[in-house]
């Protein structure tokens, strides 16, 4: 089993040369993010780098919301679907870290 990470989300808004904070988090678990992104970064699924950082954090955002609210009306249909989505991804990029999750 992986080590659990930590991470800690922090977004600015930059309007009109100014910056503001808009919102900041705490963010955790087993995965490594970065090197997800590495990888998804790698295999070419996207035109742009940011993209890929925008997808992997997306998706584990997503998961772990799903994943702590298994009951919401909110995901009744989407949770299934956001799972076999998540497990194609798998399919094709592996989970992205060193976890035994396949």
């Amino acid at each position: 089993m992986s080590d659990k990470k930590s991470y800690y989300v922090n977004m600015i808004e930059a309007k009109d040369g100014k910056m503001k904070e808009v919102l900041d988090f705490n963010f955790g678990g087993h995965h490594d993010i970065a090197a997800m992104v590495e990888k998804t970064k790698a295999a070419g699924l996207f035109a742009k780098d940011k993209h890929a950082k925008e997808f992997v954090l997306a998706m584990r955002f997503m998961h772990h919301v799903i994943k702590k609210n298994p009951d919401s009306a909110l995901f009744s249909e989407f949770g299934t679907q956001f799972e076999a989505f998540k497990k194609n991804v798998k399919a094709q990029l592996g989970c992205g870290c060193d976890c035994s999750e396949k």
